[in-house]
C-alpha cells in the first residue's frame, strides 16, 4: 500500500532554530540571462510564499515584474509591473522593494538563507555554502554552460549586494545528483587525456528535480530512499532520464551539456557525432551557427515547426505527417532509455516516475511509453492516468504490474529551499 506525500520538510534536519538563529525565510533564486525568477519559502515548516518572475532585465523599456503574493482564504493576488531595470543588482533591488512593499516591510531582516540555481558545477557532489573557491568553480563551468552559469554568477553578486555577508547563500547545482556515477556511465571513448585534462564527461542535469523526485516517490513507496530504485523521467521541453539504484544516480541521459539524450523542444538529443562534421564540412556551418542548429533549432521544432508538443499531439491527431513522426520519436526515445535503464539496475526497479510539464500532464504520452512495456512489468490504469493532470500525484499502475508507475509533480524550487537549509544549518552546527 502506498503511503502518502512526504512532508515538506522532512528533508530537513531538525532544529529548534533556523540557520543561526536570525531569520525565518528562505529566499530561492534562479537568474537567467535576462531574468531573475524568486520564491519565498518559510524556513521551519518550508511552506510556500510570494513567488515571481522579472523578466527583460537590460531592456529598460519592456522590464516587467510578474508576481503571486498569498492573501488568507482566496486566490492569491497577481502582479504585474513594468519597472526599468539596466541590470541583476537594479532587479534584485527592485524585486525587495516590491516585496517590501506587498509582503513585509521588514523582509531583508527575516531572510536566513539565500539558495541559488546554479545549472553546471562540474563534479561538485553537494551544494555548497557560497565561497570564493565555490564560486570559481561555477566560473570555470561556464565553458560548459555559457548560456547559464554567467547569469547565475550575477545574481549571486547581485544577492551578495542587497543582503550583505550575514545572510548565508548557497549554491545548488543542477549537475550535483549525477555525480554517484560510476565512471563506466560519465567517462566518454575519446582518449582519457581528453577526461582527466579538459575535464570533458557526462554530468547530467535536472539533478534538483530527479533528486526531489526520488525522495517523493520513495515516500509513496513506503521505503527509505537508500532502499528505493528507480527510473526518473523529467519531460518538458527540456527532458532526461535517470537510473537510480538506492536512491544514487548510476546514470542518465544528458551528457556534457543538455544536449545529449531525448528528443527534445528544440535539442536534437542523441546523434551520430559524424553528422556535425558534416553539417560544418559538407555544408558549410560554422561552430556558433551548428551550435545554435542543434540546440535550437532542431528536435520538436525542426521537425513538425513546434518545440511545444501539445501542438504536435493537435496535428498527429488531424492526420499530419510530420507532426505523428514528431510524437512517434519522442515517445520511442523515452521509451529506448526506460528499457536500457532497466538493464542497468538489473532489472530490479521499484518505479517509472513521470514529471515536468509534459510528464505531469500528458496521459497520452504517459501510455503511448509504456503501451509495449508490459514485458517488464510495467502495465497503467487507463482510467488513473488519465485523472492524472493537472499537478495531481498519482500512482497510475495497472492491475498486477510488477513495477509501479508514478506521476510526480516535481518542485525543484522547495528542492533548493531544502537543501540551502539543509548546508546552513549544517554549518551552524559545525560551528
Amino acid at each position: 500500500m502506498l503511503a502518502g506525500k512526504v512532508p515538506v520538510g522532512s528533508a530537513v534536519p531538525p532544529r529548534n532554530t533556523v540557520a543561526s538563529g536570525k531569520g525565518s525565510k528562505v529566499l530561492v533564486v534562479n537568474a537567467g540571462s535576462s531574468s531573475i525568477k524568486f520564491k519565498i519559502f518559510t524556513a521551519e515548516t518550508l511552506l510556500p510564499g510570494a513567488a515571481g518572475l522579472f523578466d527583460r532585465i537590460g531592456d529598460t523599456a519592456n522590464c516587467v515584474l510578474k508576481a503571486s503574493v498569498p492573501e488568507d482564504g482566496g486566490k492569491p493576488k497577481k502582479f504585474e509591473k513594468k519597472i526599468p531595470a539596466k541590470d541583476h543588482l537594479s532587479a534584485m533591488q527592485d524585486i525587495m522593494s516590491f516585496i517590501d512593499e506587498n509582503v513585509s516591510s521588514t523582509f531583508a531582516s527575516e531572510v536566513c538563507a539565500v539558495g541559488h540555481r546554479i545549472v553546471h558545477g562540474l563534479d561538485i557532489s553537494q551544494p555548497k555554502l557560497l565561497t570564493p573557491d565555490v564560486i570559481n568553480c561555477i566560473q570555470e563551468a561556464a565553458v560548459f554552460a555559457p548560456l547559464h552559469n554567467p547569469p547565475h554568477l550575477q545574481g549571486i553578486y547581485a544577492a551578495q549586494k542587497v543582503f550583505g555577508p550575514n545572510v548565508p547563500q548557497v549554491a545548488v547545482f543542477d549537475t550535483a545528483f549525477h555525480q554517484t556515477m560510476p565512471p563506466e556511465s560519465y567517462v566518454y571513448g575519446l582518449p582519457y587525456d581528453m577526461y582527466e585534462k579538459h575535464k570533458i564527461r557526462r554530468y547530467g542535469f535536472h539533478g534538483t528535480s530527479h533528486k526531489y523526485l526520488v525522495e517523493q516517490a520513495a515516500a509513496m513507496l513506503g521505503k527509505d530512499v537508500s532502499q528505493t530504485n528507480v527510473i526518473t523521467c523529467h519531460l518538458g521541453n527540456g527532458s532526461s532520464v535517470a537510473a537510480v539504484r538506492g536512491g544514487l544516480c548510476v546514470d542518465t541521459s544528458m551528457g556534457m551539456t543538455p544536449l545529449e539524450g531525448l528528443l527534445m523542444g528544440t535539442r536534437c538529443g542523441d546523434i551520430d557525432p559524424a553528422v556535425v562534421l558534416y553539417i560544418q564540412n559538407q555544408l558549410g556551418l560554422s561552430a556558433s551557427d551548428t551550435d545554435t542548429l542543434l540546440n535550437k533549432k532542431s528536435g520538436l521544432l525542426g521537425l513538425t515547426g513546434s518545440n511545444d508538443l501539445r501542438t504536435v499531439i493537435e496535428g498527429a491527431a488531424k492526420g499530419e505527417p510530420r507532426s505523428q513522426l514528431g510524437l512517434a520519436m519522442f515517445v520511442q526515445r523515452v521509451r529506448k532509455y526506460i528499457g536500457a535503464y532497466m538493464a542497468v539496475l538489473d532489472g530490479q526497479v521499484d518505479a517509472v516516475v513521470f514529471s515536468a510539464g509534459i510528464g505531469e500532464n500528458s496521459a497520452l504520452v504517459r501510455g503511448l511509453i509504456c503501451d509495449h512495456l508490459q514485458a517488464m512489468g510495467i502495465t497503467v490504469d487507463t482510467g488513473a492516468n488519465a485523472a492524472a493532470v493537472g499537478g495531481k500525484q498519482a500512482d497510475i499502475s495497472g492491475p498486477g504490474a510488477r513495477i509501479r508507475t508514478l506521476v510526480i509533480p516535481t518542485d525543484e524550487e522547495l528542492s533548493i529551499a531544502q537543501q540551502t537549509l539543509q548546508v546552513v544549518r549544517g554549518a551552524a552546527l559545525a560551528a
